[in-house]
């Protein structure tokens, strides 16, 4: 099995991207100016120009994970995922998130489900550590046919201080930390795994769920179900991440600014992500971290080849940080700390433009 004859093809979205952006016209705001676009190619969010600081926007939904909670009628972590899948993506370009507002739609109104998703939302923000400054929510029967939820997330840093890839060496070192789970990425084919499988959302999970101490949100004391484990929310890594870039920005711990060379949100393309950092340099994954045990079960249920586990899935890295070799030791035990599960996980290259893995299967050549 795979994602396309799943029904969703990364290239030709890719593809699609492209066509879409090509069409765009260029800003009316000129540069030196409040809102004037900040060029960053090939970056996680939006930049533009706002006096002597930097405005950070991203913009992105829970996409089909909703499916399964709309299914089970459980929307406790849907507002953490949608909150993480901006926040995270502002992290990337060294923009503390500040505010955020979301987009509700649905075929009909019920008080108790906004409930859980507000609830949900609050905890997120509380996570992220921002202002939740508003939202909408729009009733839309005949288009669409069940909740849907997405927002858009603001960020700030001081002007000069993005963090980008474009100081990128070979030699420079990965740090990988480690997510909760799927995260919000491939549901349209995990989908169609758990149709194969024949099992229930509500079976208790085909695999062991104790994953290195990994806490099921909302699972009870007899076992988590495979429901339970598959809308396990999104990590949001606002901490530890904002306060290693604010520390080292201050030069006060754990090294300088100039170290921290870029950092990436393993999302959707999986490790290909990586290819977004620099036009020429490549990355190596020489000792990756533990795969959660719902891959594996994905990956013998399709079956789905290593590959495309790793391109549509995080496989439990869900951010990674590159840093100067010199001070990589000191970094990864200053998030160890912060983040257990965080560890070194390879280095960057200059024997191409590609993505290599510890498995030899594991090779990308363009995001």
């Amino acid at each position: 099995m795979d994602y396309a004859t799943s029904g969703v093809d990364i290239d030709a979205e890719g593809a699609a991207i492209a066509s879409l952006i090509g069409s765009l016209s260029g800003s009316v705001r000129k540069p030196g100016t409040r809102g004037a676009p900040v060029p960053l190619p090939g970056g996680f969010g939006g930049i533009i120009e706002f006096g002597s600081s930097r405005l950070a926007l991203a913009t992105d939904g829970v996409g089909s994970k909703l499916q399964l909670a709309n299914k089970l009628g459980r929307y406790q972590g849907v507002g953490i995922d949608c909150v993480a899948m901006n926040v995270n993506d502002l992290l990337c370009v060294g923009a503390e998130p500040l505010a955020f507002v979301d987009y509700i739609a649905v075929p009909e109104t019920d008080p108790e489900t906004h409930s859980v998703i507000g609830g949900s939302l609050a905890e997120a923000c509380r996570r992220a550590r921002i202002t939740l400054a508003g939202g909408e929510t729009a009733t839309l029967p005949g288009i669409v046919t069940e909740l849907d939820l997405s927002g858009t997330a603001l960020g700030w840093f001081p002007a000069g201080e993005a963090i980008t890839g474009e100081n990128l060496e070979a030699g420079d070192v990965i740090i990988g930390l480690p997510s909760s789970g799927v995260h919000s990425n491939g549901y349209t084919l995990l989908r169609a795994i758990i149709e194969k499988s024949g099992l229930s959302l509500s079976d208790t999970a085909p695999f062991d769920t104790n994953h290195l101490g990994r806490e099921i949100e909302g699972a009870s004391e007899s076992g988590a179900t495979l429901g339970e484990v598959l809308l396990n929310p999104t990590r949001i890594y606002v901490d530890p991440i904002i306060d290693l870039i604010d520390s080292c920005r201050k030069g006060t711990a754990p090294c300088a600014s100039g170290d921290l060379k870029a950092i990436a949100h393993i999302t959707g393309g999986g490790l290909s992500n990586l290819l977004r950092l620099h036009d020429s340099l490549g990355w190596h994954i020489s000792n990756p971290l533990p795969i959660p045990p719902e891959f594996n079960w994905m990956a013998e249920t399709g079956p789905v080849e290593k590959l495309e586990m790793h391109r549509v899935f995080n496989m439990g890295m869900g951010m990674c940080i590159a840093v100067s070799a010199e001070v990589a030791e000191t970094v990864e035990n200053w998030l160890t700390e912060r983040l257990s599960g965080t560890r070194i996980v390879g280095i960057v290259c200059d024997d191409g433009h590609r993505v290599t893995h510890a498995d030899s299967e594991i090779v990308f050549e363009h995001y």
